[in-house]
């Protein structure tokens, strides 16, 4: 046997050998840069996501802290003497009512002996305790499909899944906050279908978001410059109650329409430009009211 025959099957053997093993090393390069560029991927990302799960984590306390004893209470330059437990606000009060944000009272006497030095339940702050219950009652109406005033079932049905669908948000809520926003744009005469627009274009519907400039919640807060505003709803936390955030912001779109005038200037008011050209912010969110209008077949209204 010549040797020309067996060196050429030598050089197929390993050629044969060394081709899964470049394949396994090219597959793993291919693998190890994606790896690389996932982690780099975390590493912007994860503190945003970090940020916001302290937020919520802020909120949740504010929410529930009134059935714990370790929470210190959420706005100490407001702050009232704890309530008795068992005088809860009533969640069945109209939900624009303020009565429910007045309740305080004293707490009961406590037994002697060892069980007295056990601290007293922190109650929340009532005007906070008066928006969560408005938020639940809203979220309770909308899981009954009980009617909001001056929408039929029909274009109520047809709004809500429009904003289900389009922000992927549970459609029970989502009639919770049309609802929120057909209350309180009554109560400022302001369009409730702008109130969601601008809801829409500002937050995309997420409750805890923030910007860049420390602007928070639904329809964009900046409550380093609204304090007075927290500071009647419950505190800093409450900026993150949708509530809250609804009709602080409604409040301040009132008062940019009438400052401005017309509803364009209102819009450029309030994303903070001096002067018309607001970067197609108005525009923007005057597109979306359309669209909502066109969902639910819910005529426009004036402002």
């Amino acid at each position: 046997m010549s040797a020309g025959p067996i060196s050429e099957r030598l050089l197929h053997g390993v050629r044969a050998v060394l081709y899964p093993v470049g394949e396994f090393v090219h597959v793993s390069a291919i693998y190890l840069g994606l790896a690389v560029l996932t982690t780099l991927g975390l590493s912007l990302v994860l503190p945003s996501m970090r940020q916001q799960s302290q937020q919520l984590h802020e909120v949740v306390l504010a929410m529930f802290q009134a059935h714990d004893t370790g929470y210190a209470p959420i706005d100490t330059d407001s702050w009232s003497p704890p309530v008795d437990l068992t005088q809860a606000p009533d969640v069945t009060a109209p939900a624009a009512s303020e009565s429910a944000g007045s309740v305080a009272g004293a707490t009961t006497g406590s037994p002697a002996g060892p069980a007295a030095q056990t601290p007293a339940p922190v109650a929340q702050h009532p005007r906070l305790a008066s928006a969560n219950a408005d938020f639940f009652q809203a979220l309770a109406a909308s899981m009954r499909d009980q009617p909001i005033p001056g929408v039929s079932a029909g274009q109520a049905q047809g709004l809500r899944s429009y904003l289900a669908r389009k922000y992927r948000i549970a459609s029970s809520v989502a009639g919770a906050l049309a609802r929120t926003a057909f209350i309180i744009g009554k109560e400022f005469n302001v369009d409730p279908q702008l109130l969601l627009a601008v809801i829409a274009i500002e937050s995309r519907y997420n409750p805890f978001v923030e910007s860049a400039v420390g602007a928070q919640g639904l329809m964009q807060i900046m409550g380093s410059v609204h304090r007075d505003k927290l500071r009647t709803s419950g505190g800093p936390a409450a900026i993150f109650n949708p509530v809250v955030n609804i009709r602080i912001g409604t409040q301040i779109l009132a008062d940019c329409i009438r400052r401005r005038g017309s509803i364009e200037g209102g819009l450029a008011c309030y994303v903070g430009a001096s002067g018309p050209d607001d970067g197609g912010y108005g525009a923007s969110v005057l597109a979306e009211r359309r669209r909502i209008a066109l969902a639910s077949g819910i005529p426009l209204g004036k402002k």
